[in-house]
């Protein structure tokens, strides 16, 4: 994995909490999604970047699984700022397919398609995020992509923006749907981006509420199971004129995938 130089690294230490399967939501869907799962087929030598994965290496492990499921030969490499992290992680490396360096958000002089930055940007004030995802990005090959989000610690509430080299493309929310009160439960893991937006006025508030509202009215559906409730919940929120993304097998997932101009800070 040939760098442009050392260059230093640029980022704040994340607290490092990681479990097996936290991020098994985001993983799946960058390997189902058509955007994600296209670039990593047509690239010529791709390469995909985990930052921040933590004191444990097991979510990029977990990640290289799923994309290699799109295409066999793709090389993964975690970065972490933290050089104890590293040195923690390489046992688990297999050089050149998944490997592990110190970097942050320069990514460590590198040219990958894809960047997953999970759980690093909770701890940066919202207008620091811009300046993040354009810094990832200008590192990243032409036509890379960033997928940037956070979830709980075992992973039954996620969210993520995919973001271009244009700007930000979508938001997608993705939870468990055992055991879920109501769909804005959510909220509390917004990415940062959105997460002090959720506040009458703002859109991601109005897409939220509107979800509850048709949570409510779909609850006879739960007779049928809490997944009938949830596609029936989706199919009241398109009534409503709210623009849904991606086929009803994402959705039975318990995801929910809308542009991110439905929901951009007003």
């Amino acid at each position: 994995m040939a760098g442009r130089g050392r260059l230093s690294p640029v980022g704040a230490p994340t607290r490092g909490t990681t479990n097996p399967n936290r991020l098994r939501r985001v993983d799946r869907w960058i390997a189902a999604s058509p955007r994600t799962s296209r670039l990593l087929r047509t690239a010529a030598a791709p390469l995909v970047v985990d930052l921040g994965y933590g004191a444990s290496p097991v979510t990029t492990v977990e990640l290289a699984r799923w994309v290699r499921r799109v295409r066999p030969d793709v090389r993964v490499l975690g970065l972490e700022l933290d050089p104890v992290r590293v040195a923690a992680a390489l046992p688990a490396a297999s050089p050149p397919s998944l490997d592990f360096r110190r970097g942050g958000f320069e990514l460590a002089g590198t040219r990958p398609v894809l960047v997953r930055a999970f759980n690093v940007l909770r701890q940066y004030a919202e207008d620091e995020v811009p300046g993040a995802w354009t810094l990832m990005l200008d590192s990243m090959a032409p036509g890379g992509l960033l997928v940037e989000g956070t979830c709980d610690e075992i992973g039954r509430l996620s969210t993520w923006v995919l973001v271009s080299s244009s700007g930000p493309v979508s938001l997608t929310l993705s939870m468990r749907l055992a055991g879920l009160d109501r769909p804005s439960t959510i909220a509390e893991r917004l990415p940062k981006a959105l997460i002090h937006r959720n506040v009458p006025g703002e859109r991601v508030h109005a897409l939220l509420s509107a979800l509850d509202v048709c949570w409510a009215t779909a609850a006879p559906h739960q007779a049928f199971g809490v997944r009938s409730r949830w596609l029936e919940t989706v199919r009241l929120l398109a009534a409503r004129g709210w623009p849904v993304l991606g086929p009803p097998s994402r959705v039975r997932l318990g995801e929910l995938t809308v542009p991110w101009t439905s929901v951009a800070p007003a």
